[in-house]
């Protein structure tokens, strides 16, 4: 096996724990703020680790910066959404625990 079997192996098993950690988190927290917190935290390292993970497998340059430029993507629609979803929980009152 080669570095890079090995390094993508960690990077995807470490990004597969932390989207299992938000997963856990978003269930487990009592209100919608610290639950949409736990998980667009873990949700933007595990995929940065997954991406990070196919990188290092990519065969050119431009494939990788194609992957950056998926997670890039992923932190903004996590961004917005997240606030959104916090602004509604907490007009209608579902923040408050």
């Amino acid at each position: 096996m080669s570095w890079q079997d090995w390094a993508s192996g960690v990077l995807l098993l470490l990004g597969c724990g932390f989207y299992l950690a938000g997963t856990l988190g978003m269930l487990r927290f009592p209100d919608a703020l610290s639950r949409l917190h736990a998980l667009t935290k873990t949700d933007n390292l595990g995929l940065m680790l997954v991406c990070a993970a196919l990188a290092v497998r990519a065969e050119s340059l431009r494939i990788a910066t194609l992957l950056g430029v998926v997670w890039l993507l992923g932190i903004t629609a996590s961004t917005v959404s997240a606030h959104l979803i916090a602004r509604y929980a907490r007009r209608s009152k579902e923040a408050e625990p």
